[in-house]
């Protein structure tokens, strides 16, 4: 068989062009491509296969017996072809009945050919069919064979969806791969229900034009396709741009390197040489590094290509012009948002009345995005391997971010469960919201202050809706995280004074802005070699004292918006008491300037720390006298008391809040606390979830700040546990500690009737 060159596949193409523009009926077209192919590759077989009422068909050949056309069928995973259709993978061997997956089908008479060669033919990344040849010679094909074959699938997908000959779901209309329900896991997010129709945040573009009128014309597409996306990736470079999509600067390194290579645009160009367009010459290589990808087993490399394969998207979507994302175009009434990865900013951009749903591939349980979905609302899973090849465009997505569960296309049976457990849900919600107006007062008469966290002028609503004393922790850097530049003092000081007057006489605590590491502002430039170790590394109260005019703006924002009012400002993660002095003094030089300017200024103003770090305790007897609350934030804490970066899906769940390490820790700080008369609070996860709380208001905790959503299920709590009893069981097992703290304690709380969600 002669090698097939560049010119060989577009002189196949161009045949196959002639084909599809004749007005012959579907058949006889597809009659005719395999004659064109078997003779251009000098193959004795040619064969296609297509998907048609879940099984793969022979629809024409040549070469083998035509009394098989429409008789032979196999199934998905069945035989050679059903194996290919299945695994979207390409076959080539020189002795097909060697092969574990062989069926012989005697009506076909191919027990006289030895070497098989067989490529799916991919429509929105499933196979819609089989493209296959033979040889009665026992070799296997060479490389270049191989890729004419896949470079004639392309265009054969084409003429196959628009003759809608195969299953209108294997062209990814509304099923899988399998035609059947996939049933997702991924880390729990934010807990909730919601269903919809599955969203691209950055939709697939659908190769409709495969065969290339102009080769030249198609060649400077690409070229300026490429020198539009260099541009991009090195300004995202040259600004630190990887705060709003949640890429780090090794991510954005390596994304300029594959932007670069010569490599990839030859391939390119080698594509659009044997007759394909620019977009389907770059769907073309795309397809050839993903059928590489599969055979990958390191997860590093995995992660790169990955990286390719959003930049071949990137490419594909400026040289199609279609540059928007699902925001712009507007969502359906109950959507289900499919993504990669999310900014803050990129979600705020949806409605969240039509969004019921987030299912990411990346994303962490700390992200801003997490805390965003949260203050929306919006149920959302993430580490969902896969997620955007096992998903298609319209289809019903069942979220449950309670269980970190995504059920796609549900069975009846599946979809009716879902549908009990949500209406269970909403009635708990509905028993929740009744005691909006009860206070959180334990059995024996303990009043414990149930405030929220918020980040967003519109989460301030929580306070009415949930009954809440007020909020516990207000996020100030939100604003700064969805602002394409610093925000001006005067927009600063107009949404925090919008803020206490939606609050009225309730508290509010303004935690100073939280960035850096890896939550990095486009316009703030960090360290030019980025951090190995964002969440330890340059953020928060470091990079505000560092960078003072930052803090100084803010500090007179939260002033001049708080005269006339009580004003609560928390530093957060302080290391060593001289950073909380540092801070203060900041702010009061502030408040000085203002008051030798005659300005109108607070009635009182509480300084308060974050503990988060936990060198910060063994200074507690420095710094609890200068403080008038501290804090305690638990996500930072439990990832540092354990060296587990809790975004790392092997480590998310291993530690648990419950841990022995962790109260018998925040049990000490409690205590020191209360020695000084210092008022001190929970902010964070931990206080969020009921058994949790309950062993946190067990060792001492009288204040906890935690998501909206989680008010009545732990006020409920509240109201059924025994105070006394809490902290004498706690005060036993933390002295003897069982195997599993988790299941002790929720087996005393069943015992005792306390209402655990």
């Amino acid at each position: 068989m002669p090698v097939a060159s560049a010119t060989a596949a577009r002189e196949i193409l161009t045949g196959l062009h002639e084909v599809m523009a004749s007005k012959a009926s579907a058949q006889a077209k597809l009659n005719k491509v395999v004659r064109i192919i078997a003779e251009a590759l000098a193959s004795e077989v040619c064969s296609i296969y297509l998907l048609r009422d879940g099984l793969l068909e022979l629809f024409a050949t040549v070469g083998l017996n035509q009394n098989a056309v429409h008789v032979t069928k196999l199934a998905l995973g069945e035989g050679l072809v059903g194996s290919i259709a299945k695994e979207v993978a390409v076959l080539n061997l020189a002795e097909a009945a060697s092969h574990p997956e062989f069926a012989y089908r005697p009506e076909t008479g191919e027990e006289l050919f030895h070497s098989f060669a067989g490529v799916p033919i991919v429509r929105k990344e499933r196979s819609i069919g089989v493209l296959a040849v033979q040889h009665a010679e026992p070799r296997a094909y060479d490389e270049l064979e191989i890729e004419a074959l896949q470079t004639v699938a392309m265009v054969l997908s084409e003429l196959i969806a628009n003759a809608g000959l195969a299953d209108r779901a294997a062209a990814g209309a509304v099923e899988s791969r399998d035609a059947g329900m996939a049933r997702l896991t991924g880390q729990r997010l934010v807990v909730g229900m919601g269903q919809g129709h599955a969203v691209f945040h950055q939709p697939r573009i659908l190769i409709e034009h495969t065969v290339a009128e102009d080769i030249e014309a198609e060649r400077h597409r690409v070229y300026a396709a490429f020198a539009r996306m260099r541009e991009q990736i090195d300004t995202m470079m040259g600004h630190a741009e990887f705060g709003t999509v949640g890429e780090h600067q090794e991510v954005l390194e390596t994304y300029k390197m594959f932007a670069y290579d010569e490599g990839w645009s030859r391939r390119i160009n080698e594509a659009i040489d044997s007759g394909l367009t620019a977009e389907a010459a770059i769907e073309r290589v795309r397809q050839r590094m993903q059928t590489r990808m599969r055979q990958i087993d390191d997860p590093l490399l995995q992660d790169r290509m990955h990286d390719l394969d959003d930049l071949s998207n990137r490419l594909l979507r400026i040289v199609s012009g279609q540059l928007g994302t699902a925001a712009q175009a507007g969502l359906p009434q109950d959507a289900v948002l499919i993504a990669r990865n999310l900014g803050p900013a990129e979600l705020l951009e949806y409605d969240r009345r039509k969004l019921k749903g987030v299912i990411l591939e990346e994303g962490s349980l700390t992200a801003h995005v997490t805390i965003v979905a949260r203050a929306m609302g919006v149920p959302m899973i993430g580490r969902a391997r896969g997620v955007r090849r096992t998903v298609n465009e319209g289809d019903l997505v069942l979220v449950d971010g309670g269980d970190g569960l995504a059920f796609i296309r549900p069975t009846a049976a599946v979809h009716e469960a879902f549908e009990r457990k949500l209406d269970a849900s909403q009635k708990r919600r509905a028993e929740y919201a009744a005691l909006r107006d009860v206070p959180p007062v334990t059995l024996d008469g303990t009043r414990i202050s149930l405030m929220v966290n918020a980040g967003l002028r519109d989460d301030v609503a929580a306070l009415s809706l949930t009954g809440a004393d007020g909020i516990g922790l207000f996020r100030t850097e939100f604003q700064f995280l969805v602002s394409a530049s610093l925000p001006r003092r005067e927009s600063q000081q107009r949404l925090y004074r919008s803020v206490l007057e939606a609050a009225g006489d309730k508290p509010v605590i303004f935690r100073t802005v939280d960035v850096g590491g890896d939550k990095q502002l486009p316009y703030l430039h960090a360290s030019e070699n980025g951090e190995e170790n964002p969440a330890m590394g340059w953020r928060a109260l470091r990079l505000a004292l560092d960078r003072d005019t930052l803090m100084k703006a803010q500090a007179r924002a939260l002033l001049e918006a708080a005269a006339g009012r009580e004003l609560d400002i928390m530093f957060p993660m302080v290391s060593e008491p001289w950073e909380f002095d540092q801070a203060k003094a900041l702010v009061e030089e502030q408040r000085a300037w203002l008051a030798g300017r005659k300005k109108r200024l607070p009635r009182q103003v509480r300084y308060g720390a974050m503990l988060e770090v936990p060198a910060l305790a063994e200074t507690l007897d420095i710094l609890l006298p200068k403080l008038d609350f501290m804090s305690i934030g638990t996500n930072d804490l439990t990832q540092f008391l354990f060296a587990a970066d809790r975004s790392n899906p092997h480590l998310a769940e291993r530690y648990d809040w419950l841990s022995p390490a962790i109260l018998r820790f925040l049990k000490r700080v409690i205590a020191a606390a209360d020695a000084a008369g210092v008022p001190v609070g929970i902010c964070g996860e931990m206080g969020g979830r009921t058994l949790e709380a309950l062993a946190l208001i067990g060792i001492g905790v009288r204040r906890l700040s935690i998501t909206p959503v989680a008010v009545g299920p732990v006020k409920a709590m509240i109201r059924s546990l025994d105070r006394d009893a809490a902290m004498a069981v706690l005060e036993r097992l933390l002295e003897r500690p069982p195997a599993d703290m988790r299941a002790t304690l929720g087996a005393w709380a069943q015992e005792k009737g306390v209402s655990l969600a």
